[in-house]
């Protein structure tokens, strides 16, 4: 029985594309175009912004620059501005998102019309 499904499977590797399997592809292609960008900014900004977060939190409890004196305030400070990337974070990704789904909307609902035979 799993060699026929591996059969079937060669089989079907070999066999030429149909015009609807070419346009599902380039519909996933594009939707992975609109969002691969927003999320990979999301990530890495994310990431950053909780960084900075951590120092503003080792500052505040005296992990790192326990013997300066101006750590606190500075940790308090810093944290504060971690926040408030980590906040902003979810509202730039959504309008980069917007911003490129209004790019590629136009192709990408011509070819789901073509698909769903609309």
């Amino acid at each position: 029985m799993e060699n026929l499904r591996i059969v079937e499977n060669i089989a079907e590797s070999y066999a030429p594309k149909t015009d609807e399997q070419n346009k599902f592809e380039e519909l996933t292609a594009l939707d992975a175009k609109v969002r691969r960008p927003a999320e990979i900014f999301a990530y890495t900004f994310g990431c950053a912004g909780a960084l900075v977060l951590g120092v503003g939190m080792c500052l505040a409890m005296g992990v790192i620059g326990s013997s300066l004196s101006w750590a606190f305030t500075a940790g308090i400070v810093i944290g504060v501005v971690g926040i408030s990337l980590v906040s902003l974070n979810y509202f730039i990704y959504k309008a980069i998102l917007k911003r490129r789904k209004a790019k590629y909307a136009k192709r990408i609902l011509a070819l789901s019309d073509e698909l769903l035979n609309k």
